[in-house]
């Protein structure tokens, strides 16, 4: 879907350049989580991505197409969910949603897509009288106005309670499913593990690592099973070597002779790895 290729961008006051030979790809139908602390450039590259900042250097290709060589038409297959809403406050949801369909020649069912999101009783309500997660998903709604073939998502779950960060995330599982490639931007690590195909950590301007986040639990993650049991009214804990678990005397009778209370491999969480790879804390 996307191909970029040594792409490098610097904002015309600044310096140094913000992106810095930025090379990945994005299949048709993927969903790619696009990670990295603050201040990297991630925002950066989706507003490239999108045509709303030119002037860079190295190759973007759409769809095996040069990115410039598109007009509006681009706009009409696109979708965006930037991480802070911007709605016309004085109007309604409704009215808000009205006037950004009039862009798109193909349109969503958006009555189907507020009602789904628990907001479909208040579209007739001043959007600055929403709360943040009402006004995160009036966003989402505008995001899938056109229902995009290729849809860019930043913190999309950001500010919503459990049951509604659901909803969100179920929609976007159906979006894959249905042929959208999404381009994922959060700070959520528990929605990548969930939702991304394959991650792109980016460190200083340019990506450091790409795998998916599976590959990744193992690959940073400890070879080790650990076992907590009881003894004799007592909770012990002990750890094996997954490779050798078989022909573990130990472990089998503890299987076999104890009541076990929890047993789980020693993966690792793409948190921990997100600090590995990009050696800083993350910012949440």
């Amino acid at each position: 879907m996307f191909q970029v290729k040594d792409l490098t961008f610097r904002y015309p006051r600044n310096k140094e350049d913000t992106i810095k030979g930025l090379s990945f790809e994005m299949e048709e139908g993927e969903i790619f989580g696009l990670l990295g602390p603050s201040g990297v450039g991630k925002s950066t590259t989706q507003k490239i991505l999108v045509k709303l900042l030119g002037g860079f250097e190295g190759q973007i290709y759409y769809r095996g197409r040069d990115l410039n060589s598109y007009g509006r038409e681009f706009y009409q297959e696109i979708g965006v969910g930037f991480e802070v809403p911007v709605h016309f406050s004085k109007l309604t949801a409704q009215e808000n949603i009205d006037f950004f369909k009039k862009l798109y020649r193909k349109q969503a069912n958006t009555d189907d897509l507020m009602k789904r999101l628990g907001i479909y009783e208040e579209r007739h309500k001043k959007v600055g009288e929403f709360s943040k997660g009402m006004k995160v998903r009036l966003n989402f709604v505008r995001a899938l106005l056109n229902r995009p073939q290729m849809l860019f998502l930043d913190e999309s779950t950001i500010g919503l309670d459990p049951k509604n960060a659901r909803i969100v995330k179920d929609m976007i599982r159906e979006l894959k499913e249905d042929g959208v490639t999404i381009l994922l931007t959060t700070h959520l690590m528990n929605d990548v593990d969930e939702l991304c195909d394959r991650v792109g950590f980016m460190v200083d301007g340019s990506i450091q690592e790409i795998e998916t986040p599976k590959n990744l639990k193992v690959r940073y993650g400890e070879r080790k099973v650990e076992v907590e049991y009881d003894s004799n009214g007592e909770t012990q804990r002990d750890t094996f070597d997954l490779d050798t678990l078989g022909s573990s005397s130990e472990f089998m009778d503890i299987v076999k002779h104890k009541r076990i209370i929890t047993i789980h491999s020693k993966e690792t969480t793409l948190d921990d790895i997100f600090i590995k790879v990009t050696g800083v804390e993350k910012n949440d």
